[in-house]
């Protein structure tokens, strides 16, 4: 009997080891729920807010501090972002040295008054954008806390992203304007102090109500609650909106689910126009018309539809119910549900920052990678995405190479002596020039340089797979490359390794080509510190194609044969470590009009001058 009682509570110990383990194989992360009421004051451009947040934490781990984001803080004189805007080799031209010249009643500020954490007040220390919370009590793992603050703000005239009164007249660009928890995953705490980069939230739901001088129109994230109460075009048809008098306030009530940001922006003259998909998606504009806008932003409604639909059957469906492409800000910025573009365009830069934007509704929106780690995941993918969308509804690349600017980028960024790792912390880049080029451009030849390695239709399955994996997820570097290497069967972690954590290149090149005993002799050479597999197209002297595949042995498989490609006639697989190989051909030189390197011109080779081989006439 006691015999079988030991049996049993070893069985017990051993499911618990195994469930345990099983626990911690799964990422975990952190949700939240906030509640905000905010009033606005459009004269002196102040508001107060109040927040409950209900912060749940799932971690392993006991939480005896915390931390928030108080991003207006950045729009004071010698604050981070201004001394770094001054300071760098490069700087921002929208900001440069105007955060210096701020008066007071133009800068930024965002104070925490008071905060409780489950009723007890907790200590609080504001550093520069980021408020440090001493906790009364720790969070313990698998707990939930409510945590209540008092906040004031004012709104600083535009320089970065938000703002009032930006260069087109746009009253309020109201993001990054909350007190938000900075984010705690698997490598701690992420309180990085705003200097001008990226973003990195927790996902929840966030329950928003603003009270603004009724004549104002609000759009951004989330979905009003009170349409019939607002008017402004949004009231339900066949409804009247109740009356306001001008002099009142009107209260908008949100409500955005799953996000990890809430945006709002804020004109008295916003035209608000919408359109109604046939899968129940809403698209709202709001902008300011006049005789810059009118006829472009009219045009805009026939795009940013087709522009949803293509990412959703390419990337994975869109998950909320609306989207709302809205005036203001300095440029483009992407937030959950909506986007901030300057609205006095041409036609094609309009629908250009457009597409753009409504791409990080995928990569950033719902894949929400830390973009301050991960840079190049968010808007390396967007531009690849963006590019695809843009030669498709927009025609704007004919020749059907929609990558070729990101390939240009990446090259003069190869050459220039500036390159740094892409692994590089996104605000520690020594120059916004090699920032944007890596983030963005070499960013996008990830995912480029992936449809050459293992196929583009293999690739476009995999981002698939990414999607169903991945969203409302925080993935990393070796996420995405998970997924690829599970869908193409393929081992491509040496691929993640040199193009993210090196600034190695690929350069390949046809060193000798001579004929022995009626056969071909082609001698390949890697000159670049980068290996690559390497696709050879032979053209005949009748004009017919056949190609020779040499994969790299560490990638323990191959790519399938391309619809679209020559036949392959020859594969043989080259070590990394082999500078040069030799490939021989049954055939004559004499049958021979060319042999290229990568005719698809995919391979992200820096120096193609002697990737090409032909007869000397």
């Amino acid at each position: 009997m006691r015999k079988n009682r030991v049996f049993l509570i070893c069985l017990l110990l051993l499911a618990g080891i195994s469930a345990q383990l099983h626990a911690q194989s799964q990422r975990w992360q952190q949700s939240i729920s906030y509640q905000m009421e905010v009033e606005m004051d459009v004269r002196s451009n102040q508001y107060h807010g109040i927040q409950t947040i209900a912060y749940s934490n799932h971690s392993p781990d006991t939480l005896e501090k915390v931390f928030f984001h108080l991003y207006y803080n950045a729009f004071q004189p010698n604050s981070m972002m201004d001394e770094r805007s001054r300071t760098i080799a490069d700087p921002d031209r929208r900001v440069g040295d105007r955060i210096a010249a701020l008066g007071p009643d133009e800068i930024g500020f965002m104070s925490v008054k008071k905060l409780l954490v489950n009723g007890r007040e907790a200590e609080i220390e504001e550093v520069g954008t980021i408020l440090e919370v001493t906790l009364p009590s720790p969070i313990l793992p698998r707990s939930t806390a409510i945590i209540e603050t008092e906040f004031e703000a004012q709104v600083p005239l535009q320089v970065r992203r938000a703002g009032r009164d930006n260069a087109e007249g746009v009253r309020y660009s109201m993001s990054q304007w909350y007190p938000k928890m900075a984010n705690y995953d698997e490598q701690g705490w992420h309180a990085n102090p705003y200097i001008g980069r990226e973003f990195y939230g927790t996902w929840g739901n966030f329950d928003v109500k603003i009270t603004i001088d009724s004549d104002y129109v609000l759009g951004g994230t989330g979905y009003l609650q009170n349409p019939n109460e607002i008017g402004h075009g949004y009231e339900a048809a066949g409804e009247k909106p109740i009356a306001a008098d001008d002099s009142e306030k009107l209260t908008w009530h949100f409500y955005a689910p799953q996000v990890h940001d809430f945006m709002w922006a804020a004109d008295p003259d916003f035209t608000h126009d919408k359109v109604l998909m046939a899968n129940g998606i809403t698209i709202h504009h709001l902008y300011i018309k006049n005789s810059k806008t009118e006829k472009n932003w009219e045009q805009l409604k026939e795009f940013t539809p087709k522009a949803m639909e293509f990412f959703s059957e390419h990337y994975g469906q869109y998950p909320y119910k609306q989207f709302s492409v809205i005036q203001g800000g300095d440029g483009g910025m992407e937030y959950p549900m909506s986007t901030l573009i300057t609205g006095q365009r041409t036609l094609g830069s309009l629908v250009g920052v457009m597409v753009h934007e409504l791409a990080h509704s995928w990569f950033q929106g719902v894949l929400g990678s830390n973009e301050s780690l991960y840079p190049w995941m968010d808007e390396g993918f967007t531009t690849f995405a963006s590019n695809r969308c843009m030669a498709e509804i927009f025609a704007e690349d004919p020749s059907g190479f929609p990558q070729r600017g990101a390939y240009a980028s990446y090259e003069r960024l190869a050459k220039s002596g500036l390159e740094e790792p892409m692994s590089t912390h996104a605000d520690h880049y020594h120059t916004n020039t090699a920032y944007g080029a890596a983030a963005y451009s070499k960013g996008a030849l990830f995912l480029s340089q992936l449809g050459y390695i293992v196929g583009e239709e293999i690739r476009d399955q995999a981002m698939l797979h990414y999607w169903d994996q991945w969203k409302f997820r925080h993935p990393n570097d070796n996420d995405i490359t998970r997924v690829m290497e599970k869908t193409s069967g393929l081992e491509l972690d040496w691929f993640r390794e040199y193009w993210v954590y090196t600034t190695k290149t690929i350069d390949y090149a046809i060193d000798q080509v001579s004929e022995e005993s009626g056969k071909t002799r082609i001698r390949l050479q890697r000159k670049g510190l980068m290996p690559m597999p390497v696709d050879l197209v032979i053209t005949h002297a009748d004009g017919r194609q056949e190609s020779v595949y040499l994969p790299l042995t560490i990638m323990r498989g191959q790519k399938k044969e391309e619809a679209g490609s020559p036949e392959r006639i020859h594969m043989q697989k080259w070590p990394w470590t082999h500078r040069t190989t030799e490939v021989t051909l049954d055939i004559p030189l004499s049958e021979i009009r060319s042999i290229v390197i990568d005719p698809s011109m995919r391979m992200a080779d820096i120096n193609r001058e002697d990737n090409e081989w032909v007869p000397e006439q």
